[in-house]
């Protein structure tokens, strides 16, 4: 399976409490803020499965913490697209269309 382009991934909009914008503009704090509210969606039967998004954003956010990033687009592009997916920027396997 290939990976998402990074410049779509990074051109899609999400959003955040500030409104929606393109994912590349997403600040560290909206980072944690999302993995905080998906975290606290989390509970039992079909709501277990947004534990993996939830720890996708997590995840994130300690990566960017690492590599001192405020926005996700100042990550290395690699590390954008490897992590669309899981953090549904893009649906699991490019389409939610049949």
């Amino acid at each position: 399976m290939t990976k998402p382009d990074a410049a779509s991934v990074l051109a899609e909009r999400v959003h955040t409490d500030a409104g929606s914008k393109p994912f590349a503009q997403v600040t560290i704090d909206e980072v944690r803020a999302r993995a905080a509210e998906l975290k606290s969606a989390v509970g039992w039967g079909p709501t277990a499965r947004v534990a993996p998004v939830a720890m996708a954003w997590s995840e994130l956010a300690r990566t960017m913490d690492a590599a001192g990033a405020q926005t996700v687009g100042e990550l290395p592009p690699e590390d954008v697209s490897g992590r669309a997916e899981r953090l549904w920027i893009v649906p699991p396997g490019g389409s939610l269309l049949p």
